[in-house]
């Protein structure tokens, strides 16, 4: 019942209800009354399930032509697999600013995420050498044409409505 809740409501839960729901979660497995897998699953599906505003990362400001986002910046290992995974909505104008340690071909996928975007490589002065519209929950790789070392994700649609094509610059990139 208690999931059934949170998955209803998983926009206005928080952090801490979710850590209470795991403290009942754990209590009932070790009275007996949740098996080790129900335990598994409902732990599994509450934590997917968070709303973005509770795995928020660090934002940064961009300017794209005319037009400013907040991204997101996915600059470690963890953040960069997760990206925009199980998000059911993104703002306008935010996106996410994935950042890599070193330059290369960098290839992007749509596993678990449920969000049509948009992926833009670009290299180091933040030039957008192309993009690539990229369907939810597809494993088809979205790859860069050249090697470059950060890649912004907006919605789909949000670069072409803006009129923002291959060698367009990102300024801002940290």
């Amino acid at each position: 019942m208690k999931i059934a809740f949170l998955i209803k409501n998983k926009k206005s839960h928080s952090v801490v209800s979710l850590r209470l729901f795991s403290l009942a979660l754990i209590s009932r497995l070790w009275h007996g009354v949740l098996s080790k897998q129900a335990f598994a699953a409902a732990i599994s599906l509450a934590f997917f399930t968070l709303p973005a505003s509770a795995t928020k990362l660090p934002t940064v400001p961009l300017q794209i032509g005319l037009y400013i986002v907040q991204a997101e910046i996915a600059a470690d290992n963890e953040s960069r697999s997760r990206g925009l995974m199980y998000r059911t909505e993104m703002e306008n104008n935010q996106g996410m600013l994935f950042i890599f340690e070193r330059l290369g071909v960098q290839c992007f996928w749509m596993k678990n995420t449920l969000l049509p975007l948009t992926a833009a490589f670009l290299n180091d002065q933040g030039k957008i050498v192309n993009m690539s519209d990229m369907s939810p929950e597809t494993e088809t790789p979205h790859c860069s044409k050249e090697p470059v070392r950060y890649v912004l994700e907006m919605n789909q649609g949000w670069f072409a409505a803006r009129g923002i094509k291959e060698g367009a610059v990102v300024k801002g990139i940290p």
